[in-house]
């Protein structure tokens, strides 16, 4: 205890002061080092949050008192990964997050009352506005959605009515296909009362028209021709791909495909008759017949007297002429077909395929790689396989090729799946950050530590050993060692032996306060070659306190 005691006196009061500072600067740094190791691991609650939706969350946890992190302007919140799913069904029970927008609960807190129509009309917008902006989101590759719709009011005595219209501003990830923006359309038009799907117009974040809502749709989808053509394209690539490998194997085959369309609109009328196809409609018969007679005898005065005929009989009259006109009218139907054709735009003129495999990869008894080309009969089957996948029809022209080459990059050999202990070694990438993390907070701790807290310690004790040892502040007595060396000759064994042994440390002291005292003027050398202006004050001072 006397030793620590003189050893503290040596050090004075700024030395303990600089050792204190750099004590508590110790111990704040592995504090914060240590609260950062065993801070829990922050995952996302909720991403892509709106400010309304993010404020409603953050005062519901600060009321349950759970710690939380802000990101990406309060669009992400973290919160502690044991917590996440509790939290998300009990932020879920209370209807959050609501996804941006308002909906049909803007009636829940409304005074009806003394509200006028006007604003009841606004507020059902809104709602359903919010609403289908809310399902919308629901969908695949849907980020956000933003719907306004222009429902007009009739106005009265007026026979015109005027058709509601909609528009709508998506937010996406990657690329939406034409059947899902088809399904969106028709989804917002089912919602409006009156609403037709061609009077719908969406465009995505970029300003891309998908679907114009102001002209018709020349094909039926909203779509120009190209992009029509770029669909269909795409499908059978898909299909055609799709099946050839799940023959020769995923990334062993290539496939490209070629439609052409013809778009012209064709509109036929034709009419055929069948003569034996005779229909009777109407029937008319009109008969004639006439008759004349011719009067016997001859003609005399006698005869002609009145009176003249009497007491002679009458003779019958002869006839003369007689005719008979019988007229028949019939009238028939010809059978009569009219057709009218109205071809679309849009036909397939051709389709053509060109199928690229690769062959088989196998291992020799050597184990080097080696590599097979496919049987011809296999490539045969492919290729029946690709027609029936896109409908080949010869007489249009279609065409199909189907070739084996070796492909230039190098394949990938699929591992086999670990199991057991080896499965459990598989690490997810927060385990992998996590441990990064924790790295480079041991190396950072280690390099305060050997760097800046170690030179400041030595530099703190170090002077004050030298001071000592050069004799510039008085030794303690070295154990064993006398204060004087006895003159003169030994007068035993004892005596010469502890002369001896007390010249031998003497002579070790020297040599340790030789090297101090060089090595202290080896450092005052250092600090004069690199301070000569400082040196050269110092100097002239002395010289001046001599005087």
């Amino acid at each position: 205890m006397d030793g620590l005691i003189t050893f503290v006196k040596t050090l004075g009061p700024a030395r303990i002061a600089a050792m204190g500072a750099v004590t508590a600067a110790l111990i704040g740094f592995f504090a914060f080092v240590i609260l950062k190791v065993t801070a829990p691991q922050m995952v996302p609650l909720f991403t892509d949050l709106t400010l309304e939706d993010s404020s409603a969350i953050i005062k519901d946890l600060e009321r349950q008192s759970i710690a939380f992190e802000l990101k990406n302007d309060g669009a992400i919140i973290m919160v502690p990964k044991e917590k996440v799913g509790r939290l998300r069904m009990k932020l879920a029970e209370g209807g959050l997050p609501k996804g941006g927008g308002i909906g049909y609960e803007i009636f829940d807190k409304s005074d009806s009352l003394g509200t006028t129509s006007f604003v009841q009309n606004i507020n059902h917008l809104r709602a359903l506005e919010g609403e289908l902006s809310r399902t919308i989101r629901s969908l695949d590759r849907v980020q956000g959605a933003r719907v306004h719709l222009v429902i007009p009011e009739r106005p009265l005595f007026s026979r015109d009515k005027l058709e509601p219209s909609a528009s709508i501003a998506l937010k996406v990830r990657g690329q939406l296909e034409t059947q899902q923006v088809r399904a969106i359309r028709h989804l917002v038009a089912s919602a409006v009362n009156g609403l037709k799907p061609e009077r719908v117009s969406v465009v995505d974040e970029t300003g891309r028209l998908l679907a114009d809502g102001a002209a018709g749709d020349a094909y039926g989808a909203g779509v120009s021709g190209d992009e029509r053509k770029i669909a269909y394209e795409r499908n059978l690539r898909d299909q055609v791909e799709s099946i050839v490998t799940s023959i020769v194997g995923p990334g062993r085959a290539r496939v490209q495909l070629t439609a052409e369309f013809d778009f012209n609109r064709v509109t036929q009328t034709q009419d055929r008759y069948d003569p034996e196809g005779r229909v009777l409609r109407s029937s008319q018969t009109r008969e004639e017949q006439s008759q004349t007679t011719e009067q016997q005898g001859q003609v005399s005065v006698s005869t002609e007297l009145p009176n003249a005929q009497q007491g002679q009989p009458a003779q019958p009259p002869s006839p003369r002429d007689q005719s008979k006109k019988t007229e028949e009218i019939n009238n028939y139907e010809i059978t009569r077909i009219t057709e009218t054709k109205v071809i679309e735009g849009g036909r397939v003129n051709r389709v053509s395929v060109a199928v690229l495999v690769d062959g088989v990869y196998g291992r020799n008894d050597k184990g080097e790689l080696t590599y097979q080309e496919r049987s011809k009969e296999e490539l045969d089957r492919i290729a029946m396989l690709v027609r029936s996948a896109i409908g080949f029809d010869q007489r249009r022209g279609d065409q199909i090729e189907v070739v084996n080459l070796r492909f230039a990059e190098t394949q990938s050999i699929a591992m086999p799946d670990q199991s057991g202990f080896l499965g459990m070694l598989q690490f997810t990438k927060e385990d992998i950050m996590r441990a990064i993390e924790l790295g480079v907070m041991l190396l950072l701790g280690l390099v305060v530590l050997f760097f800046v807290i170690r030179p400041l310690v030595r530099r703190i004790i170090t002077p004050e050993a030298i001071a000592a040892l050069t004799g510039e502040a008085p030794l303690p007595a070295l154990a064993g060692v006398p204060a004087s060396i006895p003159d003169g000759i030994p007068h035993s064994e004892e005596e010469a032996k502890a002369v001896s042994s007390q010249t031998s440390k003497m002579i070790e002291f020297a040599q340790v306060q030789g090297s101090v005292h060089a090595q202290s003027i080896q450092k005052v050398g250092e600090l004069a070659e690199r301070n000569p202006q400082e040196t050269v004050q110092i100097l002239r001072q002395w010289l001046h306190e001599q005087k």
